[in-house]
């Protein structure tokens, strides 16, 4: 008989606040990615140039995409791998909003709308770390494992996509890191403008979406990879959307340039692969 493969089944608190994340984050990127040019008076800060207001909207709307696949799933292994990458994100861009509260619109000479965007924001961010602590924990405790089926996961993806992954993890770790740490020195390497402020905000997605392919590619389970695989591919796609709107930002024959373009297409190309790979009758016959 094989070992069993049973798995934790994913507890209604942890599908609900992937859920209400998946929606919060759905608003945020619906301002940044469909107004870019409205951010003072709609967003909770300025976001300037458009350029980068889309960015951030892709990114928000494709996690959105990841937050909405975990939650559909059946099991914490295939929910957890949104899970860990939100908290990461949502952590450090608490960090990043208290360190840059000035920039924020507090004031009472800012825009209603954006004054209320600005508070929700604080609370949303002061909340959804600690609440994806508290209920993770409870995910966990909820059912454990066989012991045989610990010892059965191991890596499952074909190696070249486990080393892709693991480049672009890299990639998107080390200069997310440099983009919160040194923001003004790591700034000259992105291929548009930022400020200290955007280029934390973009550190912050760098890191949870470098956390996120580090996950994916120690995947046991083909399957179990889909919320990353669809969220990378979906964040290409609209990443090459904003381009198209605003691509006039960029220098296309700098170095900046090229390697941002070669990034979202060694993404593009993981993702599909991983993507096409979770919807293979070996991967639905190792869920049976």
């Amino acid at each position: 008989m094989a070992a069993s493969t049973e798995i934790s089944p994913l507890i209604p608190q942890m599908r609900w606040l992937l859920y209400v994340a998946a929606f919060l984050v759905f608003l945020a990127g619906l301002v940044l990615f469909v107004f870019p040019l409205r951010t003072a008076e709609w967003f909770a800060w300025t976001v300037s140039p458009p350029m980068t207001a889309v960015f951030l909207g892709a990114a928000y709307w494709s996690s959105a995409g990841l937050e909405v696949t975990g939650a559909r799933s059946a099991g914490w292994e295939s929910a957890r791998l949104a899970v860990w990458p939100v908290f990461v994100f949502t952590t450090l861009t608490l960090g990043v909003t208290l360190l840059h509260l000035d920039r924020f619109h507090l004031s009472p000479d800012a825009a209603p709308l954006a004054q209320v965007a600005t508070w929700a924001w604080l609370a949303i961010y002061a909340i959804v770390p600690v609440a994806m602590l508290v209920i993770s924990w409870m995910q966990l405790r909820s059912r454990r494992p066989a012991p045989q089926a610990v010892a059965a996961r191991r890596p499952v993806l074909p190696t070249a996509l486990r080393l892709l992954l693991m480049g672009i993890a890299g990639v998107l770790l080390v200069y997310g890191v440099a983009l919160l740490a040194v923001p003004v020195q790591a700034a000259t390497w992105w291929p548009w403008p930022l400020s200290e402020l955007t280029a934390r905000a973009v550190g912050a997605w760098l890191v949870g979406l470098g956390w996120s392919a580090a996950q994916g590619q120690l995947s046991g389970d083909r399957r179990t990879v889909r919320p990353v695989a669809l969220t990378s591919v979906v964040f290409v796609i609209l990443q090459a959307i904003a381009l198209l709107r605003y691509g006039d930002a960029l220098t296309w024959a700098s170095a900046q340039a090229i390697g941002f373009l070669t990034v979202l297409l060694a993404i593009g190309v993981a993702g599909g692969w991983a993507l096409a790979l979770s919807r293979t009758p070996e991967a639905r016959a190792g869920a049976t």
